[in-house]
């Protein structure tokens, strides 16, 4: 009898040694992405939050820090202090020696010039006037520097104001009187105050709004952890595409979002039909277009200096290539 219980004691230490063990070897196998996002978390970053908690059961852990602003963002990455960031900082990129290229278009341009049509009417009317966008060398401010090209007129001061949602409030406070904001924030200012503002137009604009971006070094040392994470985003926007409520569906199952205010939750799926008809979420993350009409639009706003510029000096395609081999 104590032979047998000796016996059964062994059974478990060996056992749960042989469990550490596996713990220790899959811990040591998984792939950490710390992640830099130049603006707050809002809807906007659902997919992307999605396919961080998909990417994560494959064994990438993607670390998503939010940063004050796109160009701290930036920074992060340049100085290594972070791995992958999220934006457009062409400007940015083009003026550094290392070897940081943009690798996946999360999503297209899809912003509305906003203004109180108190003080403003027109495109015109914002000659020597002073606006608000989301950053230095972001897609907001790429728009309204190329609008303001389009129509000849100059602003006298532009703000930087990280977050659609923090632009839209200070709108409705009175805060600000023209900015830009995205499909989300324009769609509950409107709501709130239909008669106090005016949508300007736009013609029609095709570009990145968000990026991903890293070094070379780090796309080249983390192929495997790199294709699974933009295998989970490509799935996540083809969801998308064919459904919108399927953000809504992955939320409440993920939990994610728990605490943004009700007026904004009543947005999410306006939000993403709206986006799903303007193309915003490609089925390729950008591996057909994005490289061609980013340097197109980036150039005729004045973000990006120079001629004959190559996508292949900003674009590396290569991760993303392998990640769509994968996806059905």
């Amino acid at each position: 009898m104590k032979q047998r219980t000796k016996w059964i004691v062994n059974l478990l230490i060996v056992a749960a040694l042989i469990g550490a063990l596996a713990t220790e070897a899959m811990a040591q196998g998984r792939t950490k992405i710390r992640y830099a996002l130049g603006d707050v978390i809002s809807i906007d970053e659902l997919p992307l939050l999605i396919a961080v908690e998909q990417a994560k059961q494959r064994g990438v852990d993607v670390e998503v820090t939010s940063f004050k602003s796109e160009e701290v963002a930036t920074q992060a990455v340049i100085n290594g202090q972070a791995d992958v960031g999220q934006g457009t900082p062409y400007a940015a990129l083009q003026r550094v020696t290392v070897p940081i290229r943009f690798f996946y278009q999360l999503s297209a341009l899809q912003f509305f010039p906003v203004v109180n049509k108190e003080s403003y009417k027109s495109w015109k009317d914002l000659d020597g006037q002073e606006i608000a966008v989301q950053g230095r060398g972001s897609g907001t401010e790429a728009i309204m520097l190329l609008a303001a090209k389009e129509h000849g007129i100059k602003y006298k001061n532009v703000s930087y104001v990280p977050g659609s949602q923090v632009r839209a409030l200070a709108l409705l406070k009175g805060n600000i009187k023209a900015t830009i904001l995205d499909a989300a924030n324009k769609n509950m200012v409107m709501k709130e105050a239909p008669d106090k503002f005016v949508i300007l137009p736009l013609g029609n604009v095709k570009a990145s709004d968000e990026a991903l971006f890293a070094t070379r070094e780090f796309l080249d040392k983390n192929q495997g952890g790199i294709r699974i994470f933009l295998e989970e985003l490509t799935k996540v926007n083809r969801a998308i595409n064919a459904n919108p409520k399927s953000v809504l569906e992955q939320r409440k199952k993920l939990g994610l979002l728990k605490d943004i205010p009700a007026k904004m939750e009543d947005e999410i799926l306006p939000f993403f039909q709206e986006a799903v008809q303007n193309n915003v979420f490609p089925n390729d993350g950008g591996a057909e277009s994005a490289p061609k009409n980013d340097l197109e639009f980036y150039s005729l706003s004045g973000a990006l200096k120079g001629e004959g510029l190559k996508a292949e000096d900003f674009w590396y395609l290569a991760p993303l290539k392998a990640a769509l081999a994968n996806v059905k």
